[in-house]
Formats: C-alpha cells, sequence, structure tokens
C-alpha cells in the first residue's frame, strides 16, 4: 500500500530532501506539500495522510497553531515535528499538544526513518538524549525553563515579537485583535521578567527559540 505523506516546510530543498530519504527507505510514497501554516492546515485536514511532517517554524500560521488544530480535527493522524530548533527547547511543548514525535533538522539525515517508523506503529519518537532530558525533568517535578511556563499563544507571540515582527503584523499572522497581542505580549513579559521586545529578542536568541 502507498504512503501517504503530507511535508509543510518552507524551505523548498528541504522538502526535496525528505522526499529522496522517504523514498528511499519505503519505497513508493505519494506525497503533498506545503510551504506556509495556511496551506498546511488546508491539506492536512482536506487530505486522507498517514503522516504529517511539520516544520514548527513556517510563515504565516505558526507550526504549533498548526499542530492544535489537526489534532483536534484528525486525533489519529501521526505528526512528526521537525525544527532547526534545540530539542530542548520545543519538543516538550509539542509532545503535549500532541505530536507524535520531534526531530531536529540537523538529525533529520540518520534518524527520519527510524522515526517514521515508530510513529506509524502507534508510538512516541524522541531522541535519547531528549529522553533522557524528560526523565530528569520528572524527577526534579518537572521544573524548567521560564519560556515552558507560557501558553502556547504567548509562546507564539514571543517568537514572533523576537523576530521583529510589528503587533500589528502579529495579530494578522495569528487572527488576532491587535488588543488581545499586547495582552500576551504584557503576559509574557510578566512571566519571562523582561522589559520589553529587545529582551524578548535576547531570550529567544539565548535559548535557540528563533532561527
Amino acid at each position: 500500500m502507498t504512503m501517504k505523506v503530507l511535508i509543510a516546510d518552507d524551505h523548498e530543498v528541504v522538502r526535496r530532501g525528505i522526499k529522496d530519504l522517504l523514498t528511499e527507505q519505503f519505497g513508493e510514497v505519494e506525497f503533498g506539500e506545503a510551504g506556509d501554516g495556511g496551506e498546511a492546515l488546508a491539506l492536512a485536514l482536506g487530505g486522507n495522510w498517514d503522516l504529517l511532517l511539520l516544520d514548527i517554524n513556517m510563515p504565516g500560521r505558526g507550526g504549533l497553531d498548526v499542530l492544535v488544530d489537526v489534532k483536534k480535527a484528525q486525533p489519529r493522524l501521526p505528526v512528526l515535528v521537525l525544527s532547526m530548533a534545540r530539542e530542548s527547547e520545543y519538543a516538550t511543548r509539542v509532545l503535549k499538544a500532541g505530536a507524535s514525535g520531534f526531530l531536529t533538522k540537523q538529525s533529520v539525515g540518520h534518524e527520519l526513518a527510524a522515526a517514521v517508523d515508530k510513529v506509524l506503529a502507534g508510538g512516541r519518537y524522541v531522541s535519547a538524549a531528549l529522553a533522557d532530558q524528560l526523565a530528569a525533568e520528572l524527577s526534579t517535578g518537572g521544573a524548567g525553563q521560564p519560556h515552558e511556563k507560557l501558553s502556547d499563544r504567548e509562546f507564539e507571540v514571543m517568537k514572533r515579537l523576537a523576530t521583529g515582527r510589528s503587533v500589528k503584523e502579529i495579530a494578522g499572522e495569528l487572527s488576532l485583535s491587535e488588543k488581545t497581542v499586547f495582552t500576551y505580549r504584557a503576559r509574557l513579559l510578566e512571566k519571562l521578567k523582561l522589559q520589553g521586545d529587545v529582551d524578548i529578542a535576547r531570550y529567544a536568541l539565548k535559548h535557540g527559540l528563533v532561527e
């Protein structure tokens, strides 16, 4: 049976590389491709896919938002999240949001086939290093970085502020009012104990939250 895989990533070269890897490992595969969050959500909800490979950082609607909406509509669809960011900064959040696994793009070449096998079998895939980290967090009561206490919306607003987007731009991308974005901004500044957008950018860079 032909496997149907939707690849959502804004870099064509990444999509092409993933297609080559999966074709080499699994033979006949039917692919769909999306270059931004809105397109990814539309294709994910409009097709009968076996697997969604989802970049967490995409133009427009963010990958985390797409993940949440996809899992609400199609809870049985396995979603394997990809990111350039360190797995220690994103993996716990996306796993809690319903992802079946997390891979850094640097590890895709040698881990993708194993990850796909695992999630298609109904399991969850994380690297050995991340598994050790998650075990350590459980043993210490789940203490983590300050940004882990942000809601998903606050987290998305923080990432966009860190890349220099204006409140108006963020409101448009997330389909929110500017007033609501200002509210999220105020909350995240308080939770992270930061003073303004420059501090947000520095914090995000320090913790590998933006590419």
